[in-house]
């Protein structure tokens, strides 16, 4: 935003400093954007409005929305500038509010609001008008609730992509039963498949580090062993799977990183730190794991019988 404070507060086009620094400061504010409506409320006019955008003082990000001094704008400004895009009452919904409460992973491409009003999509922005709003307030965003949140993304995740949805929104103690039934209307896209997910719940899944420890617990569902903790505190290290009744330990190796002759010496000290504590190690391949599975999970449930007490 340099270039706003170098401007003349004296100059014929009739800037002032309090205006300059009005805009300034609702900016910084905003993550380095700001609404055409706010730059007016500010003391601009649409004459000085016109000429910061000549001058590359403004950026066009969004109809009537832009970017301070810069494009760079930060992340936060990223979902400011889409709110400020779609009007009152708007929220983040969708991928975007799946991501902010921390029930998925990746973050979409674009921008997904939810809004009463009647903006429209844009670049980079996903606009969408439900018959019904209700926001709450996270982080600084307004934003759809978890439940409704989930039942937004269901349509586009896979089945297996809703389970580990719905075990992160477990793990972040953001699961509301009885909110969750009200959002599961009749008819509402994504509703079966999340009354199926949430049949088969499995809140282990938020704790898992890699699809290949997916895998492991999908094996245990699928021949009904007992599913292991993921990634627990045992000494120093975190194995993939723990039995703690059991003293049963598995370790997974995936991909070129256990390949190298340092992580095979690694493993092999921490499986004997394991073995020193009495716990008994099974090491699976990506590719036993994957192609082998009958047989990884009669190993692990004659270990289990062995070892775990009557």
């Amino acid at each position: 935003m340099a270039a706003i404070a170098q401007l003349s507060p004296f100059s014929s086009e009739g800037w002032t400093r309090m205006a300059t620094e009005r805009v300034r400061k609702v900016a910084e504010a905003q993550g380095g954007v700001i609404s055409r409506q706010q730059l007016l409320d500010c003391g601009l006019t649409s004459t000085a409005i016109a000429r910061w955008v000549e001058r590359g003082w403004l950026i066009r990000l969004h109809p009537s929305v832009y970017a301070v001094g810069h494009a760079a704008i930060l992340p936060e400004g990223r979902l400011t500038a889409a709110l400020l895009h779609s009007g009152a009452g708007s929220g983040l919904a969708h991928g975007t509010a799946a991501f902010r409460w921390k029930i998925t992973k990746e973050e979409s491409v674009a921008v997904h609001v939810v809004t009463p009003g009647r903006a429209r999509s844009t670049d980079g922005v996903i606009v969408h008008h439900p018959r019904r709003v209700e926001l709450v307030r996270q982080d600084r965003f307004l934003m759809t609730t978890p439940s409704q949140t989930l039942m937004d993304v269901a349509p586009s995740l896979t089945e297996f992509e809703l389970r580990q949805a719905l075990a992160n929104a477990d793990f972040e103690k953001l699961l509301d039963p009885s909110e969750l039934s009200a959002v599961m209307g009749k008819g509402h896209p994504g509703s079966a498949k999340l009354r199926r997910v949430i049949n088969k719940h499995m809140p282990e899944l938020a704790k898992t580090l890699s699809p290949l420890e997916d895998m492991l617990l999908l094996i245990c569902e699928r021949f009904r062993i007992p599913l292991p903790i993921p990634n627990p505190r045992v000494g120093p290290h975190k194995p993939d799977g723990l039995w703690p009744d059991a003293m049963l330990i598995v370790e997974l190796d995936g991909g070129d990183n256990h390949s190298s002759p340092t992580q095979r010496r690694l493993d092999a000290e921490r499986d004997m730190h394991y073995r020193s504590l009495d716990y008994l190690v099974l090491r699976y391949t990506y590719w036993q794991v994957k192609r082998q599975g009958p047989a990884v999970a009669a190993e692990i449930t004659q270990a289990l019988a062995d070892r775990t007490p009557p």
